[in-house]
């Protein structure tokens, strides 16, 4: 993916669930890894009308019980899950102008669904605990103003684990498969090129090598070699150019 640009991968077919369980009318809901943009460009609203297909499509699916948000702007010792019903808004940037500090996404939380995300990382025996202040930020609230600004639609955050054990993250993205039958739409907010000292021309030779791995390992690979591939990222192409650190990319 050249910089400045951004990807939506359809992450359930990558890692498909179980078939539905009859929840939801018998539909499977998706699971979306999408790269967003940084909060400034919100201040023009006509960017908040429309999105293009992938916001259309989630509005359909998203007449439902939640939006599950995995972002790359929170990290814990352990899986941590929101858990309060009327978040607040955390603005985790600098330097950007004041108006993007005014921003409301007002969607209520959901207590009972970060209740069952508990239950399911737990049964997948990881460690994990309910976050009752965590509000917001902007990797969640930035993307679902587009696909979503009636905010009438439950929202709770995930999120990584110190460390960013790969294994650990794909473990728990497979222990979490049943919500998608439970009504509950999963978003992956984050990048597959972050790397903020390499934006721009410069980073078209990195940002390539590293997209055409990472489509090679998604689309092509077989189930066996992808997980392989994902756990061993760093050996990618580019790797550590295109991700220095890999906040962003553990949400796939």
């Amino acid at each position: 993916m050249a910089p400045g640009k951004y990807r939506l991968l359809n992450v359930a077919r990558v890692f498909p669930s179980a078939p539905a369980t009859g929840v939801v009318k018998g539909k499977t809901h998706p699971s979306h890894l999408h790269g967003r943009r940084g909060p400034a460009w919100m201040k023009d609203r006509g960017g908040l009308r429309g999105g293009g297909g992938f916001a259309k499509r989630c509005r359909h699916w998203a007449r439902r019980r939640a939006f599950g948000v995995i972002s790359g702007h929170w990290e814990e010792r352990d899986f941590a899950v929101m858990a309060s019903p009327n978040p607040s808004m955390i603005y985790d940037y600098s330097g950007f102008p004041e108006h993007t500090y005014r921003i409301k996404y007002a969607a209520p939380g959901s207590p009972q669904t970060a209740e069952r995300v508990r239950v399911l990382i737990e049964g997948a025996g990881f460690p994990t605990h309910l976050d009752e202040q965590r509000g917001f930020d902007h990797g969640t609230f930035a993307p679902l103003a587009v696909i979503y600004p009636n905010a009438d639609v439950p929202v709770l955050q995930l999120s990584l684990k110190r460390g960013y054990d790969p294994g650990d993250h794909i473990a728990v993205g497979r222990a979490l498969a049943p919500l998608r039958d439970e009504g509950v739409l999963i978003v992956g907010s984050g990048l597959s090129y972050h790397n903020l000292r390499e934006f721009g021309p410069g980073a078209k030779a990195a940002s390539t090598a590293f997209d055409q791995w990472l489509q090679a390992t998604l689309v092509t690979a077989s189930p066996a070699d992808r997980i392989t591939r994902l756990i061993e990222w760093e050996a990618a192409p580019a790797a550590r150019k295109a991700h220095p650190q890999e906040d962003h990319l553990l949400p796939l």
